[in-house]
């Protein structure tokens, strides 16, 4: 059972900050819909084990802009984001990314389970040890330091421009084993040293970057200290074949956040 496999996952905290699980039995799976929220006659099993797979690492929440609040939320290709950076899209590469880079409450894991795949899809990731492995000190130095601002995703505005958030640093925690917030599409430095660390860390997570496509079936679990991810560009269709993908959050501890209602987290951006 996959339950014992991520149990061992989260005790033994792995540098490499991915699982992947396949054999999950999804159930049967209607034709991806046009709209992530007009999902129809889809077997309740697919998401009983995205939570089943969460509720093994913490607590499952919602983020109430992502898809109302919904504890699993299906990722498919729309038309109108297409081109943007959000798990909607398609045309464009999703650039590396710690999920909800900007959130004061980030989720520690991020549980997806493929429900259609499309071998064009390669979902993309990279450790921070692997990113940071062939950087000058001098740079690495400088990600420790509080230089970076970060801006707030799109869907949590409403495509509202919002301001940067407070200087803070890339690096954070153990020196030893280190763990990271990073964007790719959000951060920007706030000196000009900064924002040169920031683009060599960047070449660092392209250099460094691994991937796998994602089958039907396929769980794969993401250590959000540890790593970040990505998409490459696919042809949607819009066809009722593409791409399917449910996901979950996960945080360790429920009870210390206050902006919520239930197991949604409300905090407001715009």
């Amino acid at each position: 059972m996959f339950q014992e496999q991520l149990a061992d996952f989260l005790r033994d905290g792995p540098r490499s900050g991915v699982t992947c699980l396949a054999g999950i039995d999804v159930g049967p799976t209607p034709a991806t819909p046009a709209d992530p929220l007009d999902a129809v006659g889809l077997s309740p099993m697919s998401e009983h084990a995205v939570l089943e797979a969460a509720r093994c690492l913490g607590e499952p929440v919602g983020y109430l802009p992502e898809q109302a609040g919904a504890l699993v939320q299906n990722l498919i290709p729309t038309a109108s984001g297409a081109d943007h950076q959000t798990s909607t899209s398609s045309r464009v590469t999703l650039a590396f990314h710690t999920e909800t880079a900007f959130h004061p409450h980030l989720p520690s894991y991020l549980v997806l389970l493929c429900l259609r795949g499309d071998p064009a899809a390669a979902t993309t990731w990279c450790t921070v040890d692997d990113a940071v492995a062939d950087l000058d000190r001098a740079v690495v130095e400088t990600l420790w330091q509080p230089r970076f601002r970060c801006g707030t995703d799109e869907s949590f505005t409403g495509g509202l421009p919002t301001r940067l958030g407070p200087p803070r640093p890339i690096m954070w925690g153990d020196p030893a084993s280190p763990s990271w917030t990073f964007d790719a599409d959000l951060m920007v430095g706030i000196d000009l040293e900064a924002d040169r660390a920031l683009a060599e860390l960047a070449a660092g997570v392209e250099r460094q970057q691994r991937s796998v496509v994602l089958e039907a079936g396929d769980l794969m679990v993401i250590d959000n200290a540890l790593v970040v991810h990505g998409r490459s560009p696919f042809p949607a269709r819009y066809d009722g074949t593409d791409r399917w993908l449910q996901r979950a959050f996960v945080v360790p501890d429920l009870s210390v956040i206050d902006e919520r209602d239930g197991r949604i987290l409300t905090t407001a951006f715009a």
